[in-house]
């Protein structure tokens, strides 16, 4: 699989080798066999050689090499060392071209199989919506800063348990694939977890003992955990993660602040006091948006954070997938390229009355 381009680059590396060849062959007839333009017929295959297949690359060998011998004819080079020396040159060249082309393809060919394994990975740890779970519905965005992998250390999920809606958002410390595993260990914890614990803070404390077994001193996992029952109201408990969004029927925003800041999960053998639950009222109209600090802390060409408070009509849509592809949308337009960090969103919305412990369809369903 080859990284895309625009097409009008294409075209341009396309044509690239050709131009060569054309602009030294007018240079050469004009002016003249003295300056000694010949060898330089070899930029074709050079060019051909960084840009295309070995096939296109031969083929502009050949070209060159009967441009060579076309140009050294009229010059009155091979009575001379010197057409025969810009012969060995175009040959020398195209041989390396060739070379480098199939190298190229390979190492291509690596990268497709490195993306396609991340993607089937991506769908397993990270499952697609859009889904419904009870009285919500949802939906995830996943941005990953690093495009070959298309996958990093920021996690979701959503459970309909017995207990109600129950979400995690979360950022593993540091990247790669001890990243993707750590937050596999924290998913399938979660998963497990959600349906057996009478409530979050149990909940939190079954994802603390998992990590504590898995992870060193250093590593941690920044996370926020939410709970909706059927009383209209989001229970959270935050481990170091950003706020979240709570975006209300008539369009009034707030992020809901923890009473105390506690440690990242992970960290819990440093002593210090674990995260309290928090109530927030959340009812039918409200959404809810969970999602790593890859959303606000997206920097502008002059340094400035992602306005996130200021983008809450984005989510105007009524479908949820399309309102939230519209803010992740907003946040690449906004840091003007690729993320420099891994970006996940959970969107959730209240839609009514029903209980909040049926079945769930899609990420959270058995």
């Amino acid at each position: 699989m080859t990284v895309k381009m625009p097409t009008s680059a294409s075209a341009a590396l396309s044509w690239m080798p050709v131009a060569a060849m054309a602009v030294v062959a007018v240079v050469d007839v004009t002016a003249g066999p003295g300056v000694g333009f010949l060898p330089l017929v070899s930029l074709g295959p050079a060019f051909a050689g960084l840009v295309g297949g070995w096939r296109r690359t031969a083929l502009i060998g050949l070209v060159a090499l009967l441009l060579c011998v076309g140009l050294g004819l009229y010059n009155g080079l091979f009575d001379r060392p010197r057409g025969y020396t810009a012969m060995a040159s175009v040959a020398g060249v195209t041989g390396v071209g060739i070379a480098a082309a199939v190298m190229r393809s390979r190492r291509e060919a690596e990268l497709a199989g490195v993306r396609s394994v991340a993607e089937v990975a991506q769908r397993v740890l990270l499952r697609p919506g859009p889904l419904t779970a009870g009285p919500l519905d949802a939906a995830v965005s996943y941005t990953s800063a690093l495009a070959e992998a298309r996958i990093g250390g920021d996690l979701y999920e959503v459970v309909a348990s017995p207990h109600g809606v129950r979400a995690i958002v979360g950022d593993v410390q540091g990247k790669g694939l001890d990243a993707v595993e750590t937050a596999a260990r924290v998913l399938g914890t979660f998963r497990e977890a959600a349906y057996d614990e009478q409530d979050l803070v149990g909940l939190g404390r079954r994802l603390e003992r998992s990590l504590a077994r898995e992870l060193d001193d250093e590593k941690f996992v920044t996370a926020i955990l939410a709970e909706i029952g059927d009383d209209h109201r989001a229970v959270f408990l935050n481990y170091g993660h950003p706020a979240p969004l709570v975006v209300r029927g008539d369009g009034t925003a707030e992020f809901p602040e923890p009473p105390a800041h506690a440690l990242p999960l992970g960290l819990a053998a440093h002593g210090g006091p674990g995260p309290e639950p928090f109530p927030v009222r959340f009812g039918p109209g409200d959404q809810l948006l969970l999602h790593t600090d890859g959303v606000t802390e997206a920097r502008d060409d002059r340094g400035d954070f992602y306005p996130l408070a200021e983008r809450t009509g984005l989510l105007a849509d009524p479908d949820a997938q399309r309102a939230l592809e519209s803010l992740r949308e907003d946040v690449v337009r906004h840091a003007a390229g690729p993320l420099h960090d891994d970006a996940a969103m959970l969107l959730l919305r209240h839609r009514g009355h029903e209980a909040s412990g049926c079945a769930a369809e899609g990420p959270g369903a058995d």
